[in-house]
């Protein structure tokens, strides 16, 4: 099972996969990183990690569809398998998400369909509530609407920052997110074995 994870950004969700991959304590390879911002700071974690990158923008593919296009036939080459977001801030659409329907998994720093999209936390800070979560969901069309596989609700406390919450869901999601997708990879694994054992190969 070749994986790959997709992120924009600071990479804190990539690094803590990225290590249980190495550690083999989650099934399958991680072959790839795939980042559409070249400057962003999870290409230096892929770096210092061991790990293969590669780096797009929309603007040198010159469209949206051409761009999808070119990421599409990278993640042909590398043979890849599965697909993880970890920050990643496009929606996946295109050849992608058509031919890797079930195979594509979000985190969402949110309890889904509360605050889709972006500045999540901030917003469920801003409207003082009681609480907020963490969602791990398949990906479709829309926009973080996908079958959801986990939650978590994280309490908001009366003495909470937003940088307070925010660093409570990201240890949130550094424990729920390799959980899920040890539980997730595991299944397909035993799928694709049951599949090649009946097939005879």
């Amino acid at each position: 099972m070749k994986v790959a994870i997709f992120a924009s950004g600071n990479g804190t969700n990539f690094e803590v996969l990225a290590k249980k991959f190495l550690k083999h304590e989650i099934p399958g390879q991680l072959v790839l990183l795939f980042c559409d911002h070249p400057q962003a700071k999870v290409i230096e974690r892929a770096k210092r990690l061991g790990v293969a990158w590669k780096s797009l923008t929309v603007k040198e593919c010159g469209s949206k569809a051409e761009y999808e296009k070119k990421v599409y036939r990278l993640l042909i080459e590398k043979e890849i398998d599965f697909i993880i977001l970890a920050g990643y801030l496009r929606v996946v659409g295109g050849p992608i998400l058509a031919n890797y329907e079930g195979r594509i998994v979000n985190l969402h720093p949110a309890y889904l369909p509360e605050y889709p999209g972006l500045h999540s936390i901030e917003r469920a800070f801003a409207d003082q509530r009681k609480q907020t979560g963490v969602t791990v969901h398949y990906i479709d069309a829309g926009l973080d609407s996908g079958p959801i596989i986990a939650q978590e609700h994280v309490p908001i406390l009366p003495n909470d920052t937003e940088a307070s919450l925010e660093q409570r869901v990201h240890d949130c999601e550094h424990r729920l997110y390799p959980a899920v997708i040890k539980q997730v990879l595991t299944k397909l694994v035993k799928k694709e074995q049951t599949k090649n054992e009946k097939s005879g190969s």
